[in-house]
């Protein structure tokens, strides 16, 4: 079993191209089935200057898209996604 604090400590990696992700930021749990059913990750900023312009971009990566929860990263399959912008669903 992995605690949720221990599970944000770790890094996402993106097993297509071995691009690093981030930490993660946030989880998505369905209280009624008690269930992850995704990860928030910080995205990129989008016009803000030192964090304080702008809103920031998180990137949503549904729990099916995990493929191993490692020692020290957490890999994910973003093989169906091209664009960065456009690998995971991104909410404002």
């Amino acid at each position: 079993m992995v605690k949720i604090s221990d599970l944000r400590a770790r890094e996402i990696i993106n097993i297509v191209d071995g691009r690093r992700l981030g930490l993660i930021k946030d989880i998505e749990i369905d209280l009624e089935e008690g269930r992850i059913t995704a990860i928030v990750l910080p995205g990129v900023s989008g016009g803000r200057f030192l964090g304080f312009l702008g809103k920031e971009e998180e990137i949503v990566v549904p729990w099916e898209k995990i493929i191993k929860i490692g020692m020290d990263v957490v890999l994910v399959d973003g093989s169906s996604f091209t664009d960065p912008k456009h690998e995971f669903k991104i909410k404002y």
